[in-house]
Parts: C-alpha cells; structure tokens; sequence
C-alpha cells in the first residue's frame, strides 16, 4: 500500500495518522537496519487499514530505539524525541479505536502512593516527573484534559503544618496540570483507619499504626504506606484492572545518564506502557525496580568506602596545584548494580574487590583546585543524608525494560503490585528498623515464588535537594549546627540487618504460609547475632582507623590547603565531616554503645521474635480486608 498515512482509512475511522511511525522508519533505517524490515510490513498493510494491525507495528520499533539510544552510538537526544512521539502516537490511534469500537481502553488503570513527611521538594521533584512521563509518552490519553488512566496519592506524615501547607499547594498546582492528584490527610487517614471494627483495627496496629490523633505523624514509611493501601481500594473502581504503585517522594520517574558534561536525567522510560503488558502477559502479582542515583542504603552502611574515596581525593590534590586547571572531570564510574557503595557487599552476595573511586567535579567551566576543593567540601556532609559523591549507580539498559527475574528484595519506593498483590505488604513498621523491604521480599519470594519479580525500570534516586541541607528531612538523622547524629538510624541499621538475615534463614527452613515457632526464630536470630556482631566489629574498626588516617592528611602534612585563607571555611566543613564521623562511627558513638550492650540487644531480639512469630496472624487480619 502506498497512500500516505493522512488518506488511509482505520476500521471506520477516516484518515488515522501514523506520520510519526512513517518518519522515524524513515530517518533510521539506515542507521537501524531492522527497521527497513518494519518499514516492507508497513506498506503492506491492507486498505482500508486494520487499527489493531497498525497498532502492533509500533511495539517492535521500541526495543530497536532503545538499543540504538543506549548503546552510545547514536544521538541520544533526537533518538528519544521520535521514541516519545510514536508512543504518543500510538496512544492517540488507540483511543481513536476504543471510539470507533465503542469501547473502553482495556489497559491497566494506576494508582500512585507517594508516602512523604516533611519534604516538599522532593515531592515537586517526584510529582514534576510522574507529570514529564505523562506529557512525554500520554499512557491512557488526555482527551478530557486529565490524564484518566492515572490517579496519584500524596499520603502525609508530616510533623511541620508549613510542609503540609506546601504539599497541599504542590497536589493543587499538578492538578491544575492534568494530573488527578489527591492529597491524603492526617486527619482523613486517622478516619479511615478507625472506621475499621475495634477488633480488626487492634490485629492491625503494628501494620498501621496505634499512634493516637494528636501525635498521628510520622508513623514510619510502613505505617504510611499499608494505611494508603486503604485509600487505594476506596478509590479503586475495578480491582480486576487496576495496578498500585509505590513511589518514595525522594525519587523520580526518569534515569541518570553520563554525559562529557556530567550526569543528566532524562525522561526516556515508558514505566506505565511497560508494567501494563507485564502484567497483562504473565503471572507477575508483585513487580519491583531497583534505583540509580544516589545508593539505596543508610550511610551506616557507606561509612568505610567512602573514607577511602575521601582521602584518595585528598591524596591526588596534594599532588596538584591550587590554581591548576581542575584535572577532576572525565573520570569513569563504577559499573551499575554491583553494590559499590556498600561497606558489606559480601553479605548480598556481591564480590566487590576492594578499590576506590575517583570524585567527579560538578563545576563547570574554567576552575581551578581550590574551587573543586570548595564545592567537595561543600558536599561532604550531605553524606549523612545518603549522597555519595563518588558511588552513585548509573542506568544500564542491558537487555532491555521489560526482562524479568526472580525478586528476592522490594525496593520500597519503587514497586508495583495487582489487587491480588496487595496483601504482600511490608511488614513490622512498628519496630521502625531498616532493610523492610529486604526483609518482606524474602517473606514474599518464599510465598508467591515467580509471581515476585524485577524489572530493569528505576527510579532516579535523589537522597539531597539543593546546595545545603536546611530542606531536607531524613528519618533517623538529627542535625545541630555543625553536628549530624545518626545514633538512630545506625542503630536501627544493625539490628534491621539482623531481622533480615534471620528471616532469610528462617524461610529456608520453615513454612512461610504457617505461623513461626519461637525456638526455630530464636536459634537463627543468636547465629546470625554472633556473625553480624563480628562484621560491625570489623566495620567499625576500620572506619576508626580510616578517619584518622584522613585527619592527618587532611590536617597534619602541611599540604598547600592549609596555608590558603580563602580556603578557611572548607577546611572547617571538611573538620566537621571528620568530627561527624568519629560522632556517629567511633569509640564513643552512641549507636556503637547500643549494638555491643547485651541488654540492649536483648530487648530488641525479644522485639524482632515477636514480630516474626506474630507475622500470619497480622498477615491474615490483613488479608480479611481484601
């Protein structure tokens, strides 16, 4: 068939337009010789045109954008700009059918959560993204002005009235936008949640919250996140065609990419076209993806590695001068998904040699040493926040979006589950440890088996804001003037990691589906005590000498930084990072005191045994509700 594509006819549609699909055959068939094929299928389509036929020749053009975009060999940006208007494209073909047909759209509706407590620009950042992907790829159309498939939660746990004032003004500024976002209430939460049976609601209390309505804040992104579950089925219209997605406020529906000017993030992932035919083609009931960016885990964990790579920086300065020309750029990044940044890699399985990495400046422009100087040390304590200035992770496409494989861990800000798939919640927020979500994914795996899988679809992942830290909020960490203290997440760190290694032991040998008996609980918890114990040791003898180690060849060596008065108030930053970390990781941190008090972990083992022989019963009260 030869006619154009604006005089062709599409079931009883006049002149469907598909110039977009016809143009990019056109410009890349040379450079992407599968598309020529594509292109041979396109012209023999029959006349008048078949809407389902012209549809489908649209999927096997993306898996051939993506290759040519990712691999480097091809200019990214035009590359993605006819990559998102044959997606838009497509969607408008789609609608015209359902309207020809007199149909409905039969692809998955979303339902978004974002849990978020005290962090409005993390939340515009989040809900700008959902808003980008909208725009970019229109999953479902926006023919009434809204984008109808997609409904998005902002579930509150704030403390600060000002922050719930600002998140309130981002939900009606993106509703202006399109987007159907509601904002989920303190107070609406609290009735919804006591507008269960008395009975019901106390089975429930370490799933969601016991906190009573004047204090119903910060509950714990556990608590947050299964009583949104409650707002998602309210609002669910067709359980049997509706997926629920889990977004932390601090990440973004786009990927990191590195470029000869530095990282750059881009809106090049379809999420909502891809999970909605994994889930209409396999048994997939839980779906989780993993993050690039800044690394998913606590800096209690960080601490080691990034002293390392600290006084590697340090090392290679003192060799430079400080009016050079900043010889910091075009250094190479460590390979995505091997768990650089963390202090205990082994632990997960990854066999990480022992190595540094080198700090990537971000100044652009001419600059010298002592301006990279500046901006590190400017950066330094953000660490405590969870940026890591030389380890972040980088999206790799490998083969591709939509490959699956068995999950093992959910990735609590970014995963996606059916109706049915809502009772695999995240357990034991009351205990307010960290590693949740490894330790409900080894629940999970061990009960739904391949129905638990992951997807090569991140989220971008962005622990800090801005330039200094007074707008961030982060669970767990306190901050003085000049003082961060992370007693409370280092020590919830451990004994998560306790919780998690126990629980991955315990499902080797034990019915998941059955309740759990005390002894065979408390025999895993007292190995995996003694082993943990003896890597913290470790750990935490090395941090000791590490810092010292940066103190005296930061401050002791008479390198030309010290000598330079412009460099004054760097040099106090980089003092403050030194302090923080001898605050939170040496002899006298209080968070190490807790972990080697045998008392202390008494209590919090008899916490955990609890937790875990009580995890059916909680998970059938749960359960009821669907």
């Amino acid at each position: 068939m030869n006619l154009p594509a604006n005089q062709t006819r599409c079931n009883d549609l006049d002149y469907p337009d598909y110039s977009s699909l016809q143009d990019c055959i056109a410009r890349y068939q040379s450079a992407i010789p599968s598309l020529a094929d594509l292109g041979a299928q396109l012209q023999d389509l029959p006349s008048p045109v078949d809407a389902d036929a012209l549809i489908d020749r649209y999927e096997p053009c993306y898996p051939l954008l993506e290759q040519a975009m990712w691999s480097g060999e091809a200019a990214f940006h035009p590359l993605l700009a006819s990559y998102q208007a044959l997606f838009r494209e497509q969607e408008t073909l789609i609608r015209q059918r359902a309207q020809s047909n007199h149909s409905c759209d039969t692809r998955h509706n979303f339902i978004l959560s974002i849990p978020v407590a005290d962090r409005p620009p993390h939340l515009r950042a989040c809900l700008e993204s959902i808003y980008q992907v909208c725009t970019q790829f229109d999953y479902g159309g926006h023919a009434s002005g809204v984008w109808e498939k997609i409904k998005i939660i902002v579930a509150e746990d704030s403390r600060d009235e000002a922050n719930i004032r600002r998140h309130q003004d981002l939900v009606a500024e993106y509703r202006q936008k399109g987007l159907q976002v509601i904002h989920f209430g303190l107070a609406e939460q609290y009735e919804l949640l006591h507008a269960l049976p008395p009975q019901q609601r106390a089975q429930l209390g370490n799933l969601l919250t016991t906190q009573p309505r004047d204090r119903f804040h910060l509950k714990g992104q556990a608590a947050n996140r299964n009583l949104s579950y409650l707002k998602c089925l309210q609002l669910t219209e067709n359980p049997d065609n509706t997926l629920y997605y889990l977004i932390d406020s601090d990440q973004s529906l786009c990927v990191n990419r590195q470029t000869a000017g530095g990282e750059e993030a881009v809106v090049a992932l379809n999420y909502f076209h891809t999970i909605d035919k994994i889930f209409r083609t396999t048994r997939t009931q839980m779906l989780t993806g993993k993050m690039v960016g800044d690394p998913p885990v606590s800096p209690a964990v960080m601490a080691a590695n990034f002293l390392d790579d600290v006084s590697a920086f340090f090392s290679r300065l003192a060799t430079l001068g400080s009016d050079q020309a900043c010889q910091f750029h075009g250094v190479p990044h460590p390979k995505p998904g091997d768990a650089a940044y963390h202090d205990m890699a082994k632990l997960f399985g990854f066999e990480n040699k022992p190595t540094t990495f080198d700090y990537s400046c971000r100044l652009q422009g001419a600059h010298d040493h002592s301006a990279c100087l500046t901006d590190f040390a400017q950066r330094l304590n953000a660490f405590f926040f969870g940026e890591h200035l030389t380890r972040k992770t980088w999206f790799d496409y490998g083969s591709g979006f939509a490959q699956l494989s068995p999950a093992r861990t959910i990735y609590p800000g970014n995963f996606i589950v059916n109706h049915a798939g809502l009772k695999t919640i995240i357990p034991f927020g009351h205990l307010r440890l960290r590693m949740s979500g490894p330790t409900a994914g080894r629940l999970i795996a061990a009960e739904i088996g391949e129905r638990f899988a992951s997807f090569n679809m991140p989220n971008l992942h962005r622990r800090t804001t801005g330039a200094d830290l007074a707008d961030d909020f982060r669970p767990g960490v306190e901050v003085g003037q000049a003082s961060v203290d992370l007693s409370n997440e280092f020590e919830r760190q451990f004994f998560g990691d306790l919780m998690l290694f126990s629980t991955e032991a315990l499902v080797k040998q034990a019915d998941v589906k059955q309740p759990f008996a005390r002894d065979a609980i408390e025999a895993v918890i007292n190995q995996k005590e003694t082993e943990l114990l003896a890597l913290y040791q470790q750990k935490h003898d090395a941090i000791v000498e590490k810092n010292q180690q940066l103190n005296e060849l930061v401050f002791n060596a008479g390198h030309w930084w010290l000598n330079d008065p412009v460099l004054a108030h760097a040099l106090r930053q980089v003092r403050a990072f030194i302090d923080n970390i001898d605050r939170n990781f040496g002899e006298h941190a209080a968070a190490w005191s807790q972990i080697q008090s045998a008392a202390h972990r008494a209590q919090r083992k008899q916490q955990i045994v609890e937790a875990l022989m009580n995890y059916r019963a909680e998970r059938d009260a749960w359960d009821s509700l669907f």
